[in-house]
């Protein structure tokens, strides 16, 4: 069973997989950074400084609050600011992924046109061959 587990694990497909899903882990706490710590505060500061973060709607009578933390301590709210912010999340992760693929695409493309382009050389018994007719052709 041991050894087994380690033919599974040497393979490459697990270890490709890993390796992408402790990239895409830190990817994407880069491009949460991104729409928090960037983003988000220009996108706030176009709509008159508001903060996203704190938006909010009670869904309980006892919520008094004005942030969006002790409105949680209150009772119920639906805080469609942290929504709009995971979407504009995931928009600019799609993005960045399709201007990755589509870069990927294009770089493979190019070699397929650069590998259909030339020819490839004749074998060496073929040009041996062709030698051999020329010289009795004279």
């Amino acid at each position: 069973m041991l050894k087994e587990f380690q033919e599974f694990i040497a393979k490459g497909n697990v270890m490709d997989l890993a390796v992408g899903v402790i990239i895409g882990a830190a990817f994407g706490a880069i491009v949460t950074s991104l729409t928090g710590d960037v983003i988000m505060p220009i996108v706030g500061a176009i709509f008159g400084g508001l903060d996203f973060s704190n938006y909010f709607v009670a869904l309980a009578p006892e919520v008094t609050a004005t942030s969006l933390e002790a409105a949680k301590e209150q009772g119920a709210v639906l805080a469609y600011g942290a929504f709009i912010t995971a979407v504009i999340n995931f928009v600019i992760l799609a993005f960045i992924i399709f201007l990755m693929v589509r870069a990927v695409n294009k770089m493979k493309r190019s070699q397929e046109e650069e590998a259909e382009a030339a020819p490839p050389a004749p074998a060496e018994d073929v040009v041996l061959l062709t030698e051999i007719r020329d010289l009795l052709k004279k």
